[in-house]
């Protein structure tokens, strides 16, 4: 990959925050999201299927602007992120690699073997989960995270060359292989929603990697 520095430090931007905003509701996160103005400014890589996600998050911010009551929005936004990842009484998609894997399709709670790689993952690179929902190491928004590390990593040239390796397979052999099968179920569930187009766009910056 002959990216340069800045771009993959662009990359660890764009993957933090959609890493981040899968964490919690807006009404934690901040409603940058709904501003048309963030996601003209959202690096596209170049890459169509990216282009293409954040014209869809553009319109959806676009459409947000526009109601009388811009904290309402920030508020259906946030129930529909209650609803999709966390329940009662159990979350609609879950967030969890483990429940997209062989074996485990309908589940709705759980620890499995992607949390344990992934928690080893993390504490390879002397990463710590620290968040108030002690999330399982295998959410989406995590795995995410660790992949935006990845990214700054591979921006220092000192160390380029084997983090690039390290995510490229990261990305292609474990995100790929489930990421979209939550793009899908979002979809599914809210397919106009706010989510189900961001967690479109998490799957386009990934094969855009």
């Amino acid at each position: 990959m002959n990216r340069t520095a800045e771009t993959w430090a662009d990359y660890a931007e764009a993957l933090a925050f959609v890493g981040n905003s899968l964490l919690a509701p807006m009404s934690q996160t901040g409603s940058v999201g709904l501003d048309p103005a963030f996601w003209r400014s959202f690096p596209d890589f170049g890459d169509e299927g990216v282009r293409a996600a954040i014209r869809a998050c553009s319109q959806y911010a676009a459409e947000a602007s526009e109601a009388d009551d811009p904290q309402g929005s920030v508020r259906e936004t946030s129930v529909e992120y209650t609803h999709l990842f966390v329940g009662p009484p159990h979350p609609a998609t879950p967030p969890w690699e483990t429940m997209y894997r062989a074996g485990s399709e309908g589940s709705t709670v759980g620890f499995g073997k992607p949390a344990f790689e992934m928690r080893a993952a993390l504490r390879a690179l002397g990463l710590e989960i620290s968040n108030a929902n002690n999330q399982y190491p295998d959410h989406a928004g995590i795995e995410l995270l660790y992949a935006s590390v990845l990214c700054g990593k591979c921006a220092d040239a000192d160390s380029q060359g084997g983090h690039e390796a390290e995510l490229a397979s990261f990305a292609h052999d474990r995100l790929l292989e489930w990421l979209p099968k939550l793009a899908a179920a979002v979809r599914a569930e809210e397919p106009e929603g706010y989510y189900s187009r961001l967690v479109e766009l998490a799957v386009a910056l990934v094969r855009s990697l």
